[in-house]
């Protein structure tokens, strides 16, 4: 694949420093607080000291007692909610994308859409439907929606013109099962049911809302979103000179673009005013490159068998990755600054409501594989 320098574009478009873009693109891509590059220091974030009181014998006692009179007060259990969401997610999913004619497509789409997943971006939609006054009846065509297309996106990414990878989520992937060319076409299925079932399928919501969710995720499919990322990432493969903020492009684009339209999504038809649907969109850009800081960290840390795809491809490949530009540890201190300015974003909504999205922060974060 031929190189090119995209350095100069890269800089002007870098998430943290936009410059003029349209309103809409500005309001995608709107800048927050920067993420500074100290970070990629030796110094570590220091944490506020917490100081407790000194408690006599009695009033421990006391304590002690009145804890245990609060027993009953319901704790958020983040596994039944991840596999609570993902059931009823797996289920609209398999009845929106029946086995008919023709069979063959019909069974490529299924092959790949339900093939697993934790299903973390249909779990944001809903998250963040219910945050803002909303219920998962109204996100759940959204979150069926984005999937379809996160799975379009797999399945492309894996054939050979791409990445050309034979593993995902531990199973061979869709073009070593059905072909190249079905393989393309079932992605393409997927793209452009994603909207239909939008479109067609999405209950309890205002018209003019279904169109703007609409309008924003196909924002973050296009040619300014996961596309912009797909091809600047293929374009930069053996580069040399490639930086943080060219890195920080490609994976605020190909990785975050999607996650943030998830999010997005579930605050516009959960009814979500413009300055909470922003401050979704900030906590939603945050956590989106963590997911892909982390996955740069797995690439490299996990085996194969533990990831359920392939692991070192990005090594193999001669990608430009974080832990490649900054090393492991300055890595994980970078995705722990993301997950900790996330979370600020959701500070000023009900934090019992905002406990789903918390958990996914830590989730993303954290997790392995």
């Amino acid at each position: 694949m031929a190189s090119v320098n995209l350095g100069t574009w890269v800089h002007s478009c870098t998430i943290f420093n936009q410059a003029s873009l349209s309103r809409s693109r500005s309001q995608r891509f709107s800048p927050f607080k920067r993420v500074p590059m100290s970070l990629i220091s030796s110094k570590k974030t220091k944490r506020p000291i917490s100081i407790s009181a000194v408690l006599t014998k009695e009033e421990e006692t006391l304590r002690e007692e009145d804890n245990n009179s609060n027993n009953t007060k319901p704790t958020f259990d983040f596994k039944s909610y991840m596999i609570q969401k993902a059931d009823s997610v797996n289920q609209a999913l398999d009845g929106a994308v029946s086995l008919r004619e023709p069979r063959k497509i019909h069974e490529a789409m299924r092959y790949s859409l339900l093939a697993g997943g934790k299903r973390v971006r249909p779990m944001l939609c809903i998250a963040s439907c219910e945050l803002v006054g909303g219920d998962e009846s109204m996100a759940m065509s959204a979150a069926c929606a984005v999937e379809m297309i996160h799975t379009m996106s797999l399945i492309h990414d894996d054939l050979p013109c791409m990445d050309n990878d034979d593993l995902r989520r531990g199973k061979p992937t869709n073009h070593k099962v059905f072909g190249e060319d079905v393989a393309v076409l079932a992605g393409d299925a997927l793209l452009a049911f994603a909207f239909e079932y939008m479109a067609v399928s999405t209950v309890g919501v205002a018209p003019s809302r279904v169109v703007r969710a609409i309008g924003e995720l196909a924002m973050s499919i296009g040619s300014e979103g996961l596309v912009a990322g797909q091809v600047v990432d293929i374009n930069s493969e053996g580069l040399k000179d490639v930086g943080l903020e060219h890195l920080e492009f490609i994976h605020v684009h190909k990785t975050a673009a999607l996650l943030e339209g998830a999010v997005v999504l579930g605050a516009i038809l959960g009814g979500g005013s413009d300055d909470e649907v922003e401050k979704l969109r900030k906590f939603a850009r945050c956590i989106g490159l963590l997911f892909q800081v982390v996955d740069d960290i797995l690439d490299v840390t996990k085996s194969s068998k533990e990831l359920g795809k392939t692991a070192g491809k990005d090594l193999v490949a001669d990608k430009v990755t974080y832990p490649k530009l900054i090393g492991i540890e300055k890595s994980r201190e970078f995705a722990n600054k993301l997950n900790e300015d996330a979370q600020e974003q959701l500070a000023g909504f009900d934090q019992e409501k905002a406990t789903p999205l918390i958990a996914l922060a830590n989730y993303i974060a954290h997790r392995q594989n």
